[in-house]
C-alpha cells in the first residue's frame, strides 16, 4: 500500500497545487517539498527490505484475463531510481522558490512539476509493462506542459512541440513493442518478462520488437538521430532544465533499457543498435558542445553527450558495464542538476548566459563560482570526484570491446573524453579574467537557499568521489543485483586501482582536453564562431522541421484530394467505400450468401416491413424541401418497428419504442421550426435543376443500395444457426440473483447496471451541451418572423396567446382534457415505474410517459403559463438522478460487494403486506429522473427560443402602436 500511496501522493500534490492563488509561493514550495519528503520517507522505509535483496510488489486487479492490472514493483534499481527522483526534486523546489518570478503562474509550475514527478515514479515503479506505457506517455505530456510553461516565448512553444512531438512517437513505437514483447512471452507482468530472455532472443519477432522499444528508449534519452530535440528543450526554465534533464526525463530511457537488459540483451542486434547509437551520441554530443555560447546549451549538448556514453555502457552488453552504466547514471544526476541549477543563479543574478560577455564572474560571485568549478571538474572526470570512477569504468569496458587490431571504440571513448574536458574548461573559463562591465545586471551572490542545493548536490560528487564504497557502495549494489542477478560480478569501488591502462586513457583525455581548448582558444577563435565545425550542414532542427512541414503539406494536398467542408460528400465517400468492401467481400466468400436462400414468408409481417421500408425510402426522398412530411414518414418507420418488437414478444422494447418514437417526433418538430425554408428556386436555370436533381437521384440509390446491403447483413446474421447464447444465463438468473422476473429491466439495473450508468451520464451531457448550444443560438432572419398561422387577421383565434386560447378559446375543451388527464398520466407513470422489475416497465419507460405529461401541456399551454405553475429545475433532476445512481453503486461498495450488485429487502407492512424492495429499485429511480430532466431540458431550451424570438416582433408592433397614437 505504501508503493500507491508513493504514486498517489505527487498527483494529488498536483491537483492541490493548481487550486492555490497565484501570489502563494510559499505555500506551493512547502507543499512540494511536504509531498517529496513524504516521499523520501516511504522509500527509506523500503530500505531495510531493498538491502536484503526484496522485491516489493502490490497488484490490484483490473483485468486479469489480459494481463492488465495496477501492479507496482520496487527492487534495488527501482528504488535508486525514486531516490534520485524524489531527491532531485526536493533540492529543485528550494531552488525554483527563489528562482520564479513573482509575476509566474507559480501553481501552475509546481503542479505541472509534481505530475511530472508522479509520471516518472509510474515509470519506475511499474510492474506492468503497459502501465508502464502509459506513464512514459504521461511523462512526455507533463514535460510538455513544463518546457512550454513560458508559453509567452515563441522558443519555448517551439521546444515544447519539438520534445513532445519526438518523445510521444518514440512511445508510440514502445507501446507496439510492448504489445509484441508481451504477445511474444504471453504476459505483460514484468517478473514474468523478465525470466523469458531466451524465449524473445529465439523469436521470429526479437528484432522488430527490439526496434521498437530501442526507438521508445533512444527518443527519451535523446540518442542519436533524435538527439537534436533536447538542446531546444532548454527554453524551459531553469529549475525544468535542472530536473528533467539530469535526473529524470532523459533518463527514463536509460532504466527502460536497464530495465529490460536481461531479455533484450546479449545479441549482436542489441549490441549494434543500441551501443552504435550510444557512441554516435556521445562523439557528436561532447564535439558540439565545445562551440556553444549559451551556457545552457552546452549543458545541454554534454547531457546527450554523457547519456550516449551510458548507452553505450549498456549495448556493450558486459555485466561490469552495467555496473558502470548505473554508477554514471548516479553521478551524473548529481554533478549535471548542479551545473545547471549554478547556470540559473548566473542568468538570474548578470542577466544572460552568454558565454561571450560572461568574464570574471570568480570575483562578485565565489562561493557559486567555487561549486560551478568542482561540478564541472566531476563532469570532465578530475581526480576524486565521483564523475572520474565511473568514466575510468567506461573506459575499462572500452577497452574489452576492442582488441589488439580493433581500437576504435577505446579510441572513440578517449575522444570523447577529451571533448569532455574542452568544453567543462570552456564553461569554466567565463569564472576567470577581467570581470565584464557590460552585463544586463552586476552579478552578485543569489540568497543563502538558493545555493543551497547546488552545494547538497556538490557536496555529493566530493564525497562519492574520496569515499565511493562507504557513500554509495550499497546502493549500487542493490541496482546491480537487482538486474544482473545472479550474473552480478565482483567489482571494485577503489579510488586507487594502480597504474593500469584506464587510468592512463584518463590522463590522456584530461592531458587532450587542455591541449585541445588551449589550441582552439588561442588559434582558432572559439569565442567568434557561430558555426559547429563539420558538423553545421546536418541540422537536425532543421530536419525535423523540413519533415513536418512536409507533412502538413501532404495533409493538406490529401484533404484537398479527398475532403470537404460539407457533410454530404464525406457521407457519400464513406457510404460508397463500404458498399465496395461490401461487394469485395461477397464475391470472395459466396458460400455465405447461401443462408439468404428465402424462408416461407408470412404475408402480415410482410406486409408491414413492407409498410416500413416505404416509409424510410419515402422520407430520405423528402427529407430537403418536405420536412414535416418526412419527420411523419420517420415516425411511421419507428412504429413499424415497434410493431415488430409486439410481434416477436418484446413488450419491454414496444413500449420504450413507442415513447421514444413520441418524444424524439415531438421535440424534432420544436427544432424544424427554427430551419430556415428550403425551397427550389423555379428561377434557377434548367441546367442547374438537373444537376441537383442527378445529384439526389445518385445519392437516393447509393442510400437504397447501402440499405438493402444492411438489410442482407441482418438476414445473413439471422439466418445462420445459432451458437450457445447467454439469454439462459439471464433467464435463470433473474429471479433469484437480481430479484426480479421482468428480464429486460433486470439487465439493464443489475446485470449491466453499470453500462446503464453510463448511458444516463451520456444522455445527461447530451441534454447540458444542446441546452448550451440552444442558449447561444440565434435562427437565421428568414425563421424569425411568426408562422402564418399566427398572424391571419381573420382568423380571431390568431390574436390570442396560447393560455388565452386554451382557457377561453378554440383550445378550451381540449385544455381541460389535458389538463384532468395530467394527473393520470402521472399515475400511469408511477404504475410503469413501479411494476418495471416484474412486468413490462421500468425507470426509462416511465421517465419518457412523465416526459410526455408535461410536453403536452407546453404544446396546449405555452411556455409561459406552465412555467409560472410547475417549477420544475431540469437541472435538479438530472443532478439527483445521476446522485442515486452512483450512490446506489457506492452502498454495494462499502458493504464489500461489487460496485451496484443489487440486494432484496423483504419487508412486510401493515395494509400492504408482504413488500419486496431491491436495491436497484433507487437506481431505476436515478434513471428515471435522468430521462425526465433530460427530456425537459431540451424542452425549456427549445420553449425559451420561441419566447426570444416572439420578443422582437411584438416590440416592433408595440412601437409602431405607440407612433400611431402619437399622431395627431
Amino acid at each position: 500500500m505504501l508503493l500507491l500511496t508513493l504514486i498517489l501522493i505527487p498527483f494529488i500534490g498536483s491537483f492541490l497545487a493548481a487550486l492555490l492563488p497565484a501570489n502563494a509561493r510559499n505555500r506551493e514550495a512547502w507543499l512540494a517539498a511536504a509531498i517529496a519528503l513524504a516521499g523520501l520517507i516511504i522509500i527509506g522505509i523500503q530500505f531495510p527490505q531493498i538491502n536484503n535483496g526484496e522485491v516489493l510488489r502490490y497488484q490490484l486487479d483490473w483485468m486479469p484475463d489480459y494481463g492488465l492490472n495496477l501492479v507496482l514493483r520496487m527492487d534495488g534499481l527501482a528504488w535508486l531510481f525514486s531516490m534520485l527522483i524524489i531527491g532531485i526534486f526536493l533540492l529543485v523546489v528550494v531552488y525554483a522558490r527563489y528562482y520564479m518570478s513573482p509575476e509566474d503562474p507559480v501553481p501552475r509550475f509546481f503542479s505541472f512539476l509534481m505530475a511530472f514527478m508522479g509520471s516518472m515514479l509510474g515509470v519506475v515503479l511499474s510492474g506492468n509493462l503497459v502501465q508502464l506505457v502509459l506513464f512514459w506517455e504521461l511523462t512526455s505530456l507533463s514535460s510538455f506542459l513544463l518546457i512550454g510553461y513560458w508559453h509567452h516565448r515563441a522558443e519555448a512553444r517551439r521546444g515544447a512541440r519539438m520534445a513532445f512531438t519526438v518523445t510521444a512517437t518514440g512511445g508510440l513505437c514502445l507501446l507496439a513493442g510492448v504489445l509484441m514483447l508481451g504477445h511474444i512471452i504471453g504476459s505483460y507482468d514484468l517478473d514474468v518478462v523478465l525470466a523469458s530472455g531466451e524465449t524473445l532472443r529465439e523469436h521470429d519477432w526479437y528484432l522488430p520488437t527490439l526496434i521498437l522499444i530501442a526507438l521508445g528508449a533512444l527518443t527519451k534519452s535523446a540518442q542519436f538521430p533524435f538527439h537534436f530535440w533536447l538542446p531546444h528543450a532548454m527554453a524551459a526554465p531553469t529549475p525544468v532544465s535542472a530536473y528533467l534533464h539530469s535526473a529524470t526525463m532523459v533518463k527514463a530511457g536509460i532504466f527502460l533499457l536497464m530495465r529490460l537488459w536481461p531479455v533484450l540483451s546479449g545479441t549482436p542486434e542489441w549490441t549494434w543498435i543500441i551501443g552504435g547509437a550510444g557512441v554516435c551520441t556521445l562523439l557528436i554530443g561532447s564535439f558540439i558542445a565545445i562551440f556553444q555560447h549559451d551556457l545552457k546549451g552546452l549543458l545541454a549538448y554534454s547531457t546527450i553527450s554523457h547519456l550516449g556514453l551510458i548507452t553505450a555502457l549498456l549495448g556493450i552488453g558486459t555485466p561490469l558495464a552495467m555496473v558502470a552504466a548505473i554508477f554514471h547514471t548516479m553521478n551524473h544526476a548529481t554533478f549535471k542538476a548542479s551545473l545547471f541549477m549554478a547556470v540559473g543563479i548566473i542568468d538570474h543574478e548578470s542577466g544572460t548566459r552568454d558565454m561571450r560577455k560572461l568574464r570574471g564572474l570568480y570575483r562578485m560571485m565565489p562561493q557559486t563560482a567555487t561549486l560551478a568549478i568542482v561540478a564541472s571538474a566531476a563532469m570532465a572526470g578530475v581526480p576524486f570526484l565521483n564523475g572520474f570512477l565511473s568514466k575510468e569504468m567506461f573506459f575499462a569496458e572500452a577497452l574489452l570491446v576492442g582488441s589488439n587490431t580493433n581500437w576504435w571504440m577505446p579510441l572513440a571513448a578517449v575522444t570523447m573524453g577529451v571533448f569532455s574536458v574542452a568544453y567543462s574548461l570552456r564553461f569554466i573559463y567565463v569564472f576567470f579574467g577581467k570581470p565584464a562591465t557590460d552585463l544586463p545586471k552586476t552579478p552578485h551572490e543569489p540568497p543563502r537557499w538558493m545555493r543551497f542545493p547546488v552545494e547538497v548536490l556538490v557536496f555529493f560528487c566530493l564525497v562519492v568521489g574520496i569515499i565511493p564504497s562507504l557513500s554509495v557502495g550499497p546502493l549500487l549494489h542493490n541496482g546491480v543485483e537487482a538486474v544482473l542477478r545472479e550474473d552480478t560480478p565482483y567489482y571494485s569501488l577503489a579510488v586507487w586501482h594502480g597504474f593500469n591502462i584506464p587510468l592512463l586513457m584518463s590522463f590522456l583525455a584530461l592531458g587532450g582536453g587542455v591541449l585541445l581548448y588551449y589550441v582552439l582558444r588561442t588559434r582558432f577563435n572559439l569565442t567568434q564562431r557561430d558555426q559547429v565545425p563539420l558538423l553545421y550542414r546536418f541540422n537536425g532542427k532543421q530536419a525535423y522541421e523540413s519533415t513536418m512541414l512536409e507533412l502538413r503539406s501532404s495533409a493538406s494536398r490529401l484533404e484537398k484530394l479527398l475532403g470537404t467542408r460539407r457533410l454530404q460528400p464525406q457521407l457519400l465517400l464513406m457510404v460508397v467505400v463500404a458498399l465496395g468492401v461490401a461487394v469485395i467481400a461477397a464475391t470472395t466468400a459466396p458460400q455465405v450468401w447461401s443462408a439468404l436462400e428465402p424462408s416461407d414468408p408470412h404475408l402480415p409481417f410482410t406486409l408491414l416491413w413492407v409498410i416500413g421500408g416505404g416509409c424510410a425510402v419515402a422520407a430520405a426522398w423528402q427529407a430537403k424541401y418536405h420536412r414535416l412530411a418526412a419527420l411523419s414518414l420517420v415516425g411511421g418507420a419507428g412504429l413499424v418497428v415497434c410493431l415488430t418488437f409486439l410481434w416477436l414478444s418484446a413488450p419491454d422494447l414496444a413500449l420504450t419504442q413507442l415513447m421514444v418514437e413520441t418524444v424524439t417526433t415531438i421535440l424534432i418538430l420544436l427544432g424544424l421550426r427554427w430551419l430556415p425554408p428550403r425551397l427550389l428556386s423555379i428561377e434557377q436555370d434548367q441546367a442547374e435543376n438537373r444537376r441537383a436533381r442527378a445529384r439526389r437521384s445518385r445519392d437516393f440509390i447509393v442510400a437504397v443500395l447501402a440499405g438493402l446491403g444492411m438489410a442482407a447483413i441482418s438476414y445473413l446474421v439471422l439466418m445462420l444457426p445459432a451458437g450457445s447464447g447467454i439469454g439462459s444465463f439471464f433467464l435463470e438468473r433473474s429471479l433469484s440473483e437480481g430479484g426480479g422476473s421482468n428480464v429486460v429491466n433486470v439487465l439493464l439495473v443489475d446485470f449491466r447496471g453499470f453500462d446503464t450508468m453510463g448511458e444516463i451520464a451520456v444522455l445527461g451531457i447530451v441534454a447540458l451541451t444542446v441546452y448550451g448550444l440552444l442558449r447561444r443560438f440565434r435562427p437565421a432572419a428568414e425563421s424569425m418572423s411568426l408562422p402564418p398561422q399566427q398572424t391571419n387577421t381573420v382568423d380571431p383565434a390568431a390574436q390570442q396567446p396560447p393560455a388565452e386560447q386554451s382557457d377561453s378559446g378554440y383550445l378550451m375543451v381540449p385544455g381541460v382534457y389535458l389538463r384532468l388527464l395530467l394527473p393520470i398520466i402521472l399515475v400511469c407513470s408511477a404504475y410503469f415505474f413501479m411494476r418495471g422489475h416484474n412486468l413490462p416497465g421500468g425507470g426509462f419507460v416511465a421517465g419518457l410517459v412523465f416526459s410526455v405529461a408535461i410536453i403536452l401541456q407546453y404544446m396546449l399551454a405555452g411556455t409561459l403559463w406552465v412555467e409560472s405553475r410547475l417549477h420544475l429545475q431540469p437541472h435538479r433532476w438530472l443532478a439527483l438522478g445521476l446522485i442515486l445512481a452512483v450512490f446506489t453503486g457506492l452502498g454495494a461498495l462499502l458493504l464489500g460487494y461489487p460496485f451496484l450488485t443489487s440486494h432484496t429487502a423483504h419487508l412486510y407492512l401493515p395494509v400492504l403486506g408482504a413488500l419486496h424492495l431491491p436495491s436497484a429499485f433507487f437506481f431505476d429511480l436515478g434513471v428515471f429522473c435522468v430521462v425526465v430532466g433530460a427530456t425537459m431540458l431540451i424542452l425549456v431550451a427549445l420553449a425559451h427560443q420561441s419566447i426570444r424570438s416572439h420578443r422582437l416582433p411584438l416590440a416592433a408592433a408595440d412601437i409602431a402602436d405607440s407612433a400611431d397614437k402619437e399622431k395627431p
